[in-house]
């Protein structure tokens, strides 16, 4: 399994990928070996020229046939040859292939269960274009990480090595010359791409603010096609591709700079090896055959010297992501059980705020000494002015966020001693901006229940006064709603949230006023299947309309984050109350045909 990330450091990026290839030793090290037979076959084909040259082609003491057998032999021993290297490699291909997909898979699937279980506020940061190139494109670039920062380089110093040997044995004098040149090549080479890396780094940021601003344009294209803004968005879209193209394109030159000195090194090689190895030749110190086997081995040393610098240039990308990645799993999650956390207490009795207090921003209090108890089964509901707190009570009763001071008690049990998950189990959300997922009605509805069965779900449905429209679709509860239901209407996605939440049989109802902006006949089918969700639940609503909140068994009037006021609907209509001026408001409002709200 892969475990939570160590400490942080400038090395514990790679320390935790270490961690995270140690279940995989066996297939690295078969890698390895396949990796090593093949570098070993490479070296003879070489050899084998050099023994053709001069004891085939140039020794005129051996009779002629004689030679056309030789020739012939050693040639096809040489073909078999290069085809059971070439079968290595194809295996260590695979392998490697096989590895890479397993350790990508194992990562991307650790990373999206982290992001899952993340404070909102973290993820609310990252946005939905952040989040998605951290799934995609950096855990692509860590797939890398395995063959260019172990296996590449593994299997290049081990060519480089064997390489050495073979040229030293064929002319210790000119391979001193070929090994003077590698320490300084390879220096130069590390240290001008090794300015590479910040400019990759930068770029996958500046990736995710762009796939965040295409997820953000897109999201709201009625608002971006209402106000006219196609224009701009296109602009500033333009603008941050800009951005990526230049840093890019200047990468792209410090990469330019490393192959062009490549394309001047390998010729210069050559020609040096032909120059100095022809005056060898001439003062009888060594074969033609020799001279050829060793041009054919610096090309072969030149070759895995190339694989080191330009792994080293890939490697920045992946080290790029591999930290990005490091960085987000070293986020604590959000709000992890305490030791000795124990289940929901059951039956549920009562939810009491203690002293409550709370803000984002701890130096910034919305909400500030909040005290009151719900009786299980009553329907609480929270008014007041826009500012004035009641969603932050709503996320605080669903354990979103924490109280920053005082605490929530669940049957006298503080809620942060109930595990999370036994805590959201029992619990149903119905939001005024329904989210609904793109796949099937069928779906949706059991999003809370994948064990439901399809009586089940039929019944949530008649209950929430969907069933109707549902079965007018052709598909019926296998029509598909696309993102975000966008098939369908205001109505129609509210009373499926409805019956999602009907299905889930929660024991505590939060309830974000459903029956805002919609049409009259879809307010009362939305009002008739609420008040088949409200009974005998212990419910929270965020109220708008007086619809909504007069049979409630207790309302809570917030302003500045406060409790001002707190009773029944009769009890504080019956006095000069804030409450009561906001009612008198809205009836106002309603009677010369404006939009009522009680925020207003």
């Amino acid at each position: 399994m892969l475990g939570a990330p160590a400490g942080r450091g400038r090395w514990a990026p790679l320390r935790e990928y270490a961690r995270w290839l140690a279940p995989h030793r066996a297939g690295i090290l078969l890698v390895f070996v396949l990796a090593t037979v093949s570098a070993l076959l490479s070296l003879i084909p070489p050899y084998a020229t050099k023994w053709i040259v001069d004891t085939v082609l140039t020794d005129e003491a051996v009779e002629h046939g004689r030679r056309i057998v030789r020739l012939h032999t050693v040639g096809a021993a040489v073909l078999l040859l290069l085809v059971i290297q070439q079968a290595f490699e194809a295996w260590r291909g695979y392998r490697m292939a096989v590895l890479n997909a397993r350790i990508v898979q194992r990562v991307r699937q650790k990373l999206y269960n982290h992001l899952l279980r993340l404070p909102l506020g973290k993820i609310y940061h990252l946005r939905t274009g952040g989040v998605v190139t951290h799934l995609s494109n950096d855990v692509d670039e860590v797939s890398s990480l395995l063959q260019m920062g172990l296996i590449t380089p593994g299997v290049a110093i081990l060519r480089v090595v064997l390489t050495v040997v073979m040229l030293f044995h064929l002319q210790w004098k000119m391979a001193l010359v070929a090994c003077a040149l590698i320490p300084p090549i390879i220096l130069v080479n590390l240290f001008w791409v090794r300015r590479i890396r910040p400019i990759y780094r930068s770029m996958r940021a500046d990736r995710a603010a762009a796939n965040a601003r295409v997820a953000e344009t897109f999201g709201g294209i009625r608002v971006v096609r209402a106000f006219l803004r196609e224009r701009s968005e296109a602009r500033e879209y333009a603008a941050i591709q800009h951005t990526i193209i230049r840093k890019n394109v200047f990468a792209h030159i410090l990469q330019l700079v490393v192959t062009i000195g490549w394309g001047l090194l390998i010729p210069l090689c050559s020609l040096v090896i032909i120059w100095y190895g022809g005056t060898r030749y001439l003062a009888g110190e060594t074969t033609i055959g020799s001279i050829i086997a060793f041009q054919m081995y610096i090309f072969m040393l030149l070759y895995p010297i190339s694989q080191i610098v330009n792994s080293y240039s890939q490697l920045q990308r992946a080290m790029a992501s591999m930290e990005r990645i490091y960085d987000l799993l070293s986020e604590p999650v959000d709000k992890p059980d305490r030791p000795g956390a124990a289940d929901l207490p059951q039956p549920l009795r009562s939810v009491r705020f203690d002293k409550v207090s709370f803000g984002y921003d701890p130096q910034r209090l919305v909400v500030r000494d909040l005290t009151f108890s719900v009786h299980a089964g009553q329907t609480v509901a929270l008014v007041g002015p826009s500012g004035a707190g009641k969603t932050t009570i709503t996320n605080l009763v669903a354990r979103f966020y924490d109280p920053t001071a005082g605490a929530i008690f669940i049957n006298d049990v503080d809620l942060r001693d109930i595990r999370l998950q036994s805590f959201r189990c029992p619990l149903g959300i119905v939001e005024q901006e329904v989210f609904l997922f793109d796949g099937t009605i069928r779906q949706n509805i059991a999003y809370g229940r994948r064990s439901a069965t399809a009586d089940q779900i039929v019944e949530a449905a008649k209950r929430a006064n969907a069933h109707e429209f549902v079965i007018g679709f052709p598909g019926g509860y296998d029509t598909m709603i696309g993102e975000r239901g966008v098939k369908l209407s205001g109505g129609q996605r509210q009373r499926l949230s409805i019956a999602r939440a009907i299905l889930a049989d929660p024991q505590i109802l939060i309830l974000d006023e459903a029956t805002s902006n919609l049409d009259t006949e879809s307010e009362q089918l939305i009002q008739a299947a609420l008040e088949d969700l409200l009974a005998n639940r212990t419910t929270f609503v965020i109220a708008h309309r007086l619809s909504t909140i007069r049979h409630a068994d207790l309302i809570l009037v917030l302003q500045d984050g406060r409790i001002v006021e707190s009773g029944e609907h009769e009890t504080l209509m019956a006095g000069d109350t804030f409450y009561r001026e906001m009612i008198e408001r809205q009836m106002y409002r309603e009677a010369y045909g404006a939009p009522a709200t009680l925020e207003t």
